[in-house]
């Protein structure tokens, strides 16, 4: 497998990852950047793109999604209820293929993509677990969270999520690679994250 991360542009600095198997299948988590990054890399390592994962559906997110379906007839996977046509979340129903369902496993060659659902910075949230990798997309930031407060956000749901975040069977070292700021590891984030330790604190109180 080769990896690649393409650092968003300012001011949103969105991460964006393209994953290559050893068969020369590609894989885009979360396609901030314009197609023609994506299609650089493509074309470099002969590699054909087949895959595009979202974490959720928010613009920042999604910006070339459509465009790289359309290109490299890529399946394209984000939850329904994100795609609402909206400036916000602006892919509608017909621009994706498929959403997740809890707890699958998505395979691309030897990628295994495990998905389990993390609402709360939208309805639609996911994190997604590829060998050493999770991509927390906006669930969890090193550090910190995603807000709750833009549109299919609910701060009820991401408490649910951040516990649920906690127990997941992930391993410590797991590299944490958020939608935005800089990588972490899963142990770090269970043992410094005040937003994680506060919605464990908070479970044991009720």
């Amino acid at each position: 497998m080769q990896a690649f991360h393409i650092p968003g542009a300012a001011p949103l600095y969105t991460n964006t990852f393209l994953l290559i198997s050893d068969a020369g299948h590609a894989v885009v988590i979360d396609p901030a950047a314009d197609a023609q990054t994506y299609d650089k890399i493509l074309k470099e390592n002969n590699a054909q793109l087949t895959t595009i994962l979202c974490t959720h559906g928010h613009y920042d997110h999604v910006g070339s999604a459509g465009t790289l379906r359309r290109e490299h007839k890529a399946r394209l996977y984000c939850e329904p209820v994100d795609c609402r046509g909206t400036q916000l979340l602006p892919l509608k129903a017909d621009d994706v293929d498929s959403g997740y369902e809890e707890g699958e496993t998505i395979a691309v060659d030897e990628l295994k993509f495990t998905v389990w659902h993390t609402p709360g910075h939208t309805e639609g949230g996911v994190v997604l677990l590829c060998g050493e990798y999770l991509f927390a997309g906006d669930t969890v930031f090193q550090g910190s969270m995603g807000r709750t407060d833009l549109e299919g956000g609910d701060d009820r749901k991401m408490e649910q999520s951040l516990r649920k975040f906690a127990k997941l069977p992930i391993p410590r070292e797991t590299q944490l690679l958020p939608g935005h700021g800089d990588f972490s590891t899963m142990g770090q984030e269970l043992d410094n994250n005040f937003y994680i330790r506060q919605a464990l604190r908070n479970a044991k109180a009720e």
